[in-house]
This record gives C-alpha cells, structure tokens and sequence, in this order.
C-alpha cells in the first residue's frame, strides 16, 4: 500500500467532486466566476486560479484534479458561508 499516487492516477476525492460540480446550477456556477473575477482584478491569486478552472471547464479542456479540488473546495466553502 502506498500513499502516493502513481503518475497520471487521479486523486480518489475527485469523483465526489465531479459529482459537486454536477449537481450545481449552471446559474450558481456563473455566480461563483463573476464573483471570482470581480477578485481576481484585485489581484486575488485564489480567484485568479477559480476562474481559469471555471473557464477551462466551460470550454471543455483539461482540469487536472489538483485545480478541480482546489475549485470545489473553495466553492464548498463559498456555499458554507452563505
């Protein structure tokens, strides 16, 4: 058993995560990156790394499942505080 993952094994969280993302609205997801960007003009690095995540999404390219963790965590936490 090892607790390092092997080259190109994906993370085991990221299918409850892919299962977050599914289950948000579109409109929430379009919430959540003109909040993100309205941040990232001000320089906020987290924002700046969301957004690129959302807009590599959108676009159906490539997400590594270290971004799409960091994206989910960060809207979890989002949705907490509201």
């Amino acid at each position: 058993m090892s607790e390092t993952l092997n080259l190109n094994e994906p993370h085991p969280a990221i299918k409850s995560a892919i299962a977050y993302l599914g289950k948000m609205s579109e409109m929430k997801l379009m919430q959540h990156r003109e909040a993100f960007a309205s941040c990232a003009i001000e320089g906020n690095r987290l924002a700046e790394i969301c957004i690129g995540t959302i807009n590599r999404l959108l676009k159906k390219e490539p997400v590594s499942d270290r971004y799409l963790l960091g994206l989910v965590w960060t809207l979890r936490d989002m949705e907490e505080k509201e």
